[in-house]
């Protein structure tokens, strides 16, 4: 369904979920981040103390569907932050794919892990082997 729904049916969707309850109240800024965090961590949570082989185990289990109502959980309220302050989320997400392409040029960065700020005027890596 990824490929039929757009992000604006999501917003309007989660408007008229929250807008049936009466929880337009409730979702400050603040809150709303905050619940974007415990979903997160709540993500977060089934995967700790786990090994790759575990990870794997847990995706292709009937536990996976644990993993996709968590992930489903920090769309609901990404979704519910653009759309209660008027957050173009694909132009959010271009932006920032943009400025982040600009602190990780490939021909620096390709195949490596660090941060942009561990990365030399040269392009070269700080520390890597």
């Amino acid at each position: 369904m990824d490929n039929k729904t757009t992000i604006e049916e999501m917003k309007e969707q989660v408007k008229k979920f929250c807008e049936d309850r009466d929880w337009n109240q409730f979702h400050s800024p603040k809150e709303l981040a905050i619940g974007m965090s415990t979903e997160a961590n709540e993500l977060l949570s089934l995967f700790r103390f786990k090994t790759e082989d575990d990870m794997k185990q847990i995706l292709a289990s009937a536990k996976r569907q644990d993993i996709e109502d968590e992930i489903g959980d920090i769309l609901f309220f990404v979704c519910r932050f653009a759309q209660m302050y008027g957050i173009d989320l694909s132009t959010a997400y271009k932006n920032k794919l943009e400025k982040s392409g600009r602190k990780y040029p490939v021909e620096k960065v390709k195949g490596l892990n660090k941060k942009y700020n561990e990365y030399d005027n040269n392009g070269d890596c700080e520390n890597a082997q």
